[in-house]
Order: C-alpha cells, then structure tokens, then sequence
C-alpha cells in the first residue's frame, strides 16, 4: 500500500499517539482492509519524517492490540477486526444518525472503550496516559529461540521428499510409543550426543515433555511422593500436582539438591536438570550426581526424572554428559526435546524409560495413540539423519556464541552492583542485586524503559518462599534477540537501573 498521510495535530498529542489512533481508527472504519499490508516502520518513517522508533512504539501497540498483525520477513498486516467497525458504525435500532452523532456520543458513552475488551481499554488507557509504560521494546525472555536461522527451505524440502515417497502406511495408524525407526535415530542422537544409553524400544515419542509427564501419571503408583527443587520449572510442578499424592520441594545449594533433605522428604521420584538447571543455570558436579543416584537405588521405587531441555548450548568447557550416562541401575527417567534446538512449534518430545518402567508402560498405555504425526516424525527422521540437524545445530551454536559473548560484554558495567551467574551454558543468565534493591523494583524500572526482564521468584513453587531468599535476581535470556537488541537492552536496563558507563 501507500504510504499513510496524517496531518499532524498541535494539541501536544505525542506523535506515535496520532500515528496509533489514525491507523486504529482507518482499520475501524474498513478503509484499511484485513490483510493489508501497511507500509514498513522505515518507509513510514522516513515519508513522515520521524524516527523508526515512534513508528515502532505505534505499530508495537497495534499489535498488542490486535489491530495489526506482525509477520516475520513480509511486515505488518491489518488483522481480522470487521466486527469491530461495523459495531462501531452501526446504529441502534430506533436511533437516527443524527441522534447517534449527537445526543448518544462516544465520548458518552466511555470514548473508544465502547467497542474494545478490557484488556484493549487498558491498553487505551495507558496510550492515553503520557507517564504511562511504553510498549515492549527489548524482551529478554529466558524462553526464546533464534528463528531467524531456521532452515525454511530445506525443511519444505523434506517435507516434500516426505510426502512424494508415496508411503501409504505414514497414513496408517503408528506405533503408540512412535515409529521406531524415528526411535532408533534419536537413541543413537542421544548415545553420541549426551551419552545416553538405552535401545530404541525403551524412547517414547510425544507432542512436548508436559505430555510425556502426564503419561507418568499411569506408570507411578497415585499415593507417590515427588520433590522438586525450588526454584524450579513450574509447569512440570503443576502437572505432579494433578496425580501425586504429594508434591514437596527440597532446598538446594551450590552443588545442586540437597540428598539428606531428599532422603528426609520420604519422595519416591525426584524431578532435577543437573546439565542446567532452570532457571538457576547451575551445574550437578559429578559428586553430587553420585550422591542422588545412590539415594534412587537404595530403594526399588525410587526414580529420577532427569528434564535435559536445552543441553545442547554450552559455552565453556566441554559438554557435560547426562545423568543417565552415569546411571547402571536403571534409576533415571530421562526425558529431552527439540523445542530449543529446532523449534517449539515441532513439538517433539521424547522419553527414556528404564527397563524396570518399561513394561508397566505398556501394560497401562498402549491405549495411548502417539501424539505426533507420522507424517511429522518421518520429516524429523529424515531432518536428523541427513546430517542437517546437525548443520543446523552447529549454526546456531556459533549465533548464539556471538549473542552469549555481546551479553557478556555488555553486562561489564552493570557487575558492580549485580553479581553474574549461569552464564556458561543454555539461552539465559541471571543477575543478582547487591546494592539492596528488590526484584519487583528492578523489574518495574526496566519495564518502563521499554524492556521486559523475569524475576526469579516467578519459578519459586509450593509453599512461598520469601523473596529475599532470591535476594533480587532477574532472569535475563537472549535466544530471540539479535545482537542490536541485546545492546539496546542493555544500554536501557543501564538507564533503568542507574548504571554507570564505563570509560
């Protein structure tokens, strides 16, 4: 489309303000249509002679309030809001056009919120309001991916090469645990890999790991006792809660859970990431690996769910192997995906059973379809033995290096009031504050700098636990950003938190 032509208002109204409300208000009106390509932030900016940023803050609020939608590599579109106008522009019944401008005006009837959900009047309020946060400039979740890097076009090819092998049988219903031939590629991925040991017939493939805990739920007896660490991965807690008799969490220091408050806790199963744990990014020494295996065999129920979600990323040192390596007596439930190191929207999960769990598996849930295509499994089959993943892996490894080492660099001011850690392996590290300073406080600062940060009481669970044991520690990922942002973050937490720049 054409660049938009607004005439600019002289009523201090900021200049991102008229630019959000004329877009929001042609898309209302139907002039700009669903799909509708909008012109890019720089062209917009360059023809209304402004910066980028004021163009971004207004489109940024569009699309948080789904007027617009943001696709990566094409721009920004106009979103499916139809409804929204055509409440606005028609009348009541009984009410003439000329009553509706007049007598029954917007500004009556609660301005623009007449048409728009809470959550959209809220937004409005805070665009309104000139002290108000800015929108979401800098995001440093501890959760996101590079996409950017993802082979598009060599996946369309395999799944291409997929589908004109004209395999009837990928159509047919599968084995409930996954194929097995799928099965046998990720045992000897993770043999080479983690140092995993196990045949394909003990990897159960599903949609994501909470899939494969809920399974669980039919192999452990209903009356067990789970400890988890604390902080730790809170939907994996909450999934416990739905079928164990009982969730407790044990304290833990330097070297990872405490074994002698494990072994107080009366837990049967243990759930730990000792390559990285989340979301203290620390390591299970080798010591302390021994100890916890000890505790499983001194009792033939005891078992270790080991959640090894993003082992492949490690900057320093060579690749730890995986509980399970070390693990003779068949204690360890590993479980792994290939959320991070592909992406989140494979949906890929696999587990490893012990021989002793195995054939309970099959007893109780071989009424269990498996939850991944065929079709999806025989793509991440060929994807894997190809040789690509690996390609793919090593790329972005080398990006993420580069984004680990610009963070690095760049959080050099902030360490005389923060302490670092975490920062050897997986796409976050966390900050503690040592200047007095609490976690709501440094989250709130940051946010209204336009950046998000993640307290690390958000992955605290079970009983509360006072947040000075955090002693102020945010979480800070940069897997989603580009090197840029990761910049122009920091260079506003710096802002935010009053650090000074160093000569």
């Amino acid at each position: 489309m054409q660049d938009l032509v607004i005439e600019w208002k002289e009523d201090g109204t900021h200049l991102y303000e008229q630019i959000y409300q004329y877009i929001r208000d042609e898309i209302r009106r139907g002039k700009l249509l669903c799909q509708e390509k909008l012109p890019s932030t720089r062209s917009l900016a360059e023809y209304l002679q402004v910066s980028r940023s004021t163009v971004e803050l207004a489109y940024d609020q569009l699309v948080a309030e789904g007027y617009l939608e943001a696709v990566p590599y094409k721009g920004y579109f106009v979103a499916r809001v139809e409804e929204l106008y055509q409440m606005e522009t028609a009348p009541e019944a009984g009410i003439t056009s000329h009553e509706q401008a007049g007598s029954f005006s917007r500004a009556d009837a609660g301005g623009d919120c007449l048409f728009l959900s809470d959550a959209a009047c809220a937004s409005k309020a805070a665009l309104d309001d000139s002290s108000a946060v800015p929108p979401v400039l800098v995001d440093f979740s501890p959760n996101a991916i590079d996409m950017r890097n993802f082979p598009f076009d060599l996946w369309r090819k395999v799944n291409r090469n997929v589908l004109n092998l004209n395999n009837r049988d990928l159509f047919l219903p599968g084995d409930p645990m996954g194929d097995l031939s799928l099965r046998r590629t990720i045992s000897r991925y993770l043999h080479a890999s983690r140092g995993v040991s196990c045949r394909p017939e003990q990897i159960v493939v599903g949609a994501g790991n909470d899939y494969l805990l809920m399974l669980l739920r039919y192999v452990f007896e209903k009356t067990i006792t789970a400890a988890f660490e604390n902080p730790t991965y809170p939907r994996a807690w909450k999934i416990f809660q739905l079928f164990a008799g009982e969730v407790v969490t044990v304290s833990s220091d330097a070297s990872g859970i405490c074994i002698e408050e494990l072994e107080k806790s009366g837990a049967q199963v243990v759930y730990v990431m000792p390559s990285h744990q989340y979301p203290t990014g620390r390591m299970m020494p080798i010591g302390r690996r021994t100890e916890l295996l000890n505790w499983a065999a001194r009792e033939k129920e005891r078992y270790i769910i080991e959640d090894d979600y993003d082992s492949e990323f490690r900057y320093r040192g060579k690749p730890v192997p995986s509980l399970q390596a070390s693990d003779a007596a068949g204690k360890v439930i590993y479980m792994g995906t290939f959320s991070k190191s592909i992406a989140p929207a494979i949906r890929v999960g696999y587990m490893v059973l012990p021989e002793a769990l195995l054939e309970r598996y099959r007893q109780k849930c071989a009424c269990f379809s498996c939850t991944v295509s065929r079709v999806d499994q025989a793509v991440l089959e060929q994807f894997l033995d190809s040789g690509a993943f690996e390609r793919h892996l090593n790329r972005m490894r080398k990006s993420y290096s580069r984004k680990h080492e610009a963070l690095l660099d760049g959080l050099k001011p902030f360490l005389g009031q923060f302490d670092l850690s975490g920062e050897n392996a997986g796409l976050h590290l966390l900050l503690t504050d040592r200047v007095g300073r609490s976690e709501k406080g440094l989250v709130d600062a940051a946010r209204r700098q336009g950046v998000k940060v993640y307290g690390l009481s958000s992955a605290l669970v079970g009983a509360a636990v006072p947040e000075a044991v955090c002693r102020a520690t945010v979480l800070i990922g940069f897997g989603g950003l580009t090197e840029d942002e990761i910049r122009d973050g920091l260079e506003r937490l710096a802002a935010a938190w009053l650090i000074e720049k160093r000569l």
